[in-house]
């Protein structure tokens, strides 16, 4: 794999869903072979979101919290405060890599971070994401454009979980746990902090030569 050009990222704070949505697909839309990489950082208000492949009845009790379809793959799933969302935009035909590389270098660096943590996260072949004892604590979901990729994953920090109740969480039918139930209080970091681990190792797999701090969305 080749090395990135130089990777832009944005830490943006608490965002609502679709304007965020469709600044990436914007981004995506106007970039050229010469454009740097992004990885923006950020929370979501609370929304589920349903994929290509989603199933309506997976949404089984949204109550007042809004579903809305979006073109990435996968089913449904919920984002809110204390869940760190990353979205990759990455450029991985310049990288020499194809979309089951990416998923993999994705979740092998959502893996690196819980290990900080003296969490073991597990992948699953059969489903796309991170596990820690069968339950989901790493999504992933992307749409690949002209070999560009958007949207990206999701992290379940310290968030109220409630709201996974609502749903089939990605047509899985099992359980969903979050950092916070897993590391000891006095060692619970903090959802900053995650993102710095996260962002060093992403990084640091995607080979990035160069790394530009830009706390505001490009559109």
């Amino acid at each position: 794999m080749s090395k990135t050009l130089d990777v832009i990222v944005r830490h943006v704070g608490l965002q609502p869903y679709e304007p965020v949505f469709e600044a990436m697909k914007r981004f995506t839309g106007a970039r050229t072979e010469e454009t740097a990489d992004e990885l923006w950082f950020l929370e979501h208000e609370p929304i589920y979101t349903q994929g290509r492949a989603g199933k309506p009845e997976y949404v089984v009790s949204p109550g007042d919290i809004k579903v809305i379809d979006i073109d990435r793959g996968g089913q449904v799933t919920y984002h809110g405060p204390g869940q760190l969302t990353v979205y990759t935009l990455v450029d991985i035909k310049r990288l020499g890599i194809g979309v089951r590389e990416f998923v993999n270098l994705i979740e092998s660096a959502l893996v690196a971070t819980l290990a900080r943590y003296n969490v073991k996260g597990i992948p699953r072949s059969d489903a796309p994401g991170v596990y820690v004892n069968g339950a989901k604590i790493g999504a992933l979901g992307l749409r690949i454009k002209q070999g560009r990729s958007y949207h990206g994953l999701n992290f379940n920090i310290d968030m109220d979980m409630r709201p996974w109740s609502g749903i089939n969480a990605c047509g899985l039918g099992g359980e969903v746990t979050q950092l916070r139930e897993l590391v000891p209080e006095a060692k619970m970091p903090d959802i900053n902090e995650v993102a710095l681990v996260l962002l060093e190792e992403l990084t640091d797999k995607l080979g990035a030569k160069d790394i530009q701090t830009n706390n505001q969305l490009p559109f």
